[in-house]
């Protein structure tokens, strides 16, 4: 355990450090590789922030739809291998309320600006 800053507080100083001071004066095609990287530390940053509550209300979704326990992997499994069976499908309760869910916590993770995204907040 450490102190202050926080992982956290580190990814993200270094991300303004980068798009505050060095961006301006990179050119070209250097960069677009460092918004790549500059871009790849925010995703970093928004999936410490959120991961954790998101993987834990999956998880628990999970377990109400597939009726087992395990890894959020393992759940995940479980309830592609019951859709494939035919055993759930979009009538079964809950499950598009899940599907929807968990594709609302991905993007905010990976894409909150989508307009799709924000539009659907919206609606919230």
């Amino acid at each position: 355990m450490q102190d202050e800053p926080t992982p956290t507080e580190l990814i993200k100083a270094v991300a303004d450090f980068l798009r505050n001071e060095i961006t301006p004066v990179i050119k070209g095609h250097d960069a677009f590789k460092l918004r790549v990287g500059i871009n790849a530390l925010d995703l970093v940053t928004r999936q410490l922030a959120l991961e954790q509550g998101g993987d834990a209300a999956e998880s628990e979704r999970l377990k109400q739809l597939t009726g087992a326990d395990g890894t959020l992997i393992e759940l995940n499994r479980a309830l592609s291998d019951k859709i494939a069976k035919g055993e759930v499908d979009l009538q079964t309760p809950g499950l598009a309320e899940h599907l929807w869910q968990t594709t609302m916590d991905k993007l905010a993770v990976d894409q909150p600006n989508y307009a799709s995204y924000k539009r659907e907040l919206g609606k919230s």
